[in-house]
């Protein structure tokens, strides 16, 4: 019996050094998993404040990119408004140069030209605020309704004119093919 029961102690030792290692190895294990959880959580913030600071560069690039565009077309449109007014300002007088080095023969497209910049108003809007910008648009515009409305007038005349000769043309050719009296005249189309 006394064997048996050293037996058991031994046995029973044996157990709990065994379970003694597995709770050690067990709190191991438990510490390396919050060792590894507190450096996962650190990268983890370290990324996102790097990911952060990659989304302030990229939306302070951004805008930056904007604000240089801007400038750029605010620059581009100013060099525009600059050179088409100094065209405006000098087309007149270069058209007078052109037509004294031709002298007095000009062609229809010359003479439209020469009419149209004669005609033509200066636009000065620059330093016009929104209310003027409305009036001299509306004063415009019922000027171009007042030349629409006199280019329909004309082609009308034109039209009504065209009718006449063509009325004046039939009576002639009508009134030759029935002249009286001898003599050579038009038959059948042909002088003879």
């Amino acid at each position: 019996m006394e064997k048996d029961l050293l037996e058991l102690q031994t046995l029973i030792d044996v157990h709990f050094e065994q379970r003694k290692k597995e709770e050690e190895e067990l709190i191991g294990l438990m510490s390396r998993i919050e060792h590894r959880r507190a450096e996962r959580a650190e990268q983890q913030r370290v990324r996102t404040e790097k990911e952060r600071e990659r989304q302030a560069k990229l939306a302070e690039e951004k805008m930056r990119k904007e604000e240089e565009e801007a400038k750029k077309r605010a620059e581009d449109d100013a060099k525009k408004k600059k050179v088409l007014s100094n065209m405006g300002a000098h087309f007149g007088g270069y058209l007078v140069k052109a037509e004294q080095k031709r002298g007095k023969r000009q062609t229809g497209r010359e003479t439209k030209v020469r009419i149209l910049s004669e005609r033509r108003k200066p636009l000065n809007i620059d330093n016009l605020g929104e209310q003027q910008l409305r009036d001299k648009a509306k004063e415009l515009h019922d000027w171009i309704n007042q030349l629409e409305s006199e280019k329909f007038d004309l082609m009308q005349k034109l039209q009504g004119q065209k009718y006449e000769i063509n009325v004046l043309y039939n009576r002639i050719s009508h009134a030759q093919k029935f002249k009286k009296g001898a003599g050579k005249g038009r038959v059948g189309g042909r002088w003879k």
